[in-house]
């Protein structure tokens, strides 16, 4: 196992950090966890702001070799799509999030340009009744 760069996308962001992968396991320093998803390791567990994830005692997350990203992001509640060979995986939104997010049955604000170019925010038509067409060639 050596060394070697890794792209983690969280939130619309990419990181790129030193990671050791072996088969589908990527293993990332503590510091980077920090760096690229914003979580830092503490005494009570994984804390982000004022959130904080307690680690299980025997729980194989954190070992000497590092964090394993796959269980870090199953212990945060956060979907990985993990490509080793390509060196990257994206974190996705958390199942509880996704829930909240369709309770208020409005949905996310997007922005697209029609035949001529213009661009149209889903936003610029809050509050009327619009129809979306999606179309998709697959």
């Amino acid at each position: 196992m050596r060394e070697e760069n890794f792209t983690i996308i969280d939130d619309g962001s990419a990181a790129s950090v030193p990671a050791t992968v072996r088969d589908d396991q990527i293993r990332l320093d503590h510091a980077d966890i920090k760096r690229a998803l914003g979580w830092e390791l503490k005494s009570e567990g994984f804390c982000r702001e004022a959130a904080c994830v307690p680690v299980p005692e025997a729980s194989s997350v954190v070992t000497d070799a590092g964090v394993d990203l796959l269980q870090f992001a199953r212990l945060i509640d956060r979907p990985l799509a993990l490509d080793a060979e390509e060196r990257a995986a994206y974190l996705g939104t958390s199942a509880g999030d996704r829930g909240e997010a369709l309770a208020t049955l409005q949905a996310p604000d997007f922005t697209l340009p029609d035949v001529e170019g213009k661009l149209h925010s889903l936003s610029d038509y809050r509050g009327q009744k619009i129809l979306l067409v999606a179309y998709a060639s697959w």
